[in-house]
């Protein structure tokens, strides 16, 4: 991760004084452009992270680097992503830690990819469309660096039709119907390994919860929801906020205990 000054090429997230966030790269001669006028790159290149710019028409912006968060909310995208509210679970419930063997399937923009592979998991992605997967490796290789591509490899491939791979440590899912992917994990996964699917639906987590009752494989599969509440501090006026983020998706975790 880099720090210090900016440099041409960095990514740099502008904050407002109403708190919305824009994401930029640097370019030379190239400016960013909002209601509030305009702000030469240049002029934010060779400054310290937490310096303040003020565009053509007055407003004060700060300059930081993007965090996973940011970059997660801001980057391009093809498909719906997981939100950062979700990929922090996902990670302590699926165990993802450095050399995992992960098979993911749905990668959809890259969200969740980038989450697992910045914890050292190898991770073999299978997703049906080549934009989507395409935009998945682009937004990896740009947040993360091109050398982590050698620890991510996207086919074109349906898990419903099967897994390939054997022994894997963790089989994660982001698809429309899991459930269909759980006799493929039970034969991919190693005795001990872990499924772990995001599903927004909750009859989507009733069909996969079934799946797993089935036999003899799965061991104490549980689901949980994540809710995100933000609060108002104001000086002596402390309540939660009007609006919170409530419901995203279901995580439904298992580990499976082998033939």
């Amino acid at each position: 991760m880099r720090s210090g000054r900016f440099a041409l090429g960095d990514r740099v997230v502008l904050i407002d004084p109403k708190g919305r966030r824009y994401l930029v790269t640097l370019r030379a001669g190239a400016e960013f452009h909002s209601h509030s006028g305009y702000i030469a790159h240049d002029e934010i290149a060779g400054r310290h992270e937490g310096a303040t710019f003020k565009a053509t028409k007055g407003m004060l912006y700060t300059a930081l680097r993007p965090t996973l968060e940011d970059f997660v909310l801001l980057m391009p995208r093809g498909a719906q992503v997981i939100y950062p509210k979700d990929l922090g679970p996902i990670l302590m419930l699926a165990d993802i830690g450095p050399g995992v063997r992960v098979l993911e399937s749905g990668v959809g923009s890259g969200a969740l990819s980038m989450a697992m592979l910045r914890c050292g998991a190898m991770i073999t992605g299978y997703e049906i469309r080549d934009d989507f997967a395409n935009r998945a490796r682009s937004n990896v290789a740009t947040f993360l660096g091109e050398e982590v591509l050698a620890r991510y490899e996207v086919h074109n491939r349906d898990c419903y039709e099967g897994i390939d791979e054997r022994d894997l440590d963790r089989v994660v899912l982001d698809v429309p119907e899991p459930w269909r992917v759980v006799p493929h994990a039970e034969a991919a996964l190693r005795p001990g390994g872990i499924l772990c699917a995001y599903t927004p639906s909750v009859v989507q987590v009733m069909k996969l919860r079934n799946a797993l009752s089935t036999g003899a494989h799965w061991i104490e599969p549980r689901t949980v929801e994540v809710l995100l509440r933000t609060w108002h501090i104001d000086g002596q006026s402390v309540r939660p906020d009007h609006r919170m983020v409530a419901h995203t998706g279901f995580l439904t975790v298992a580990p499976g205990i082998g033939a």
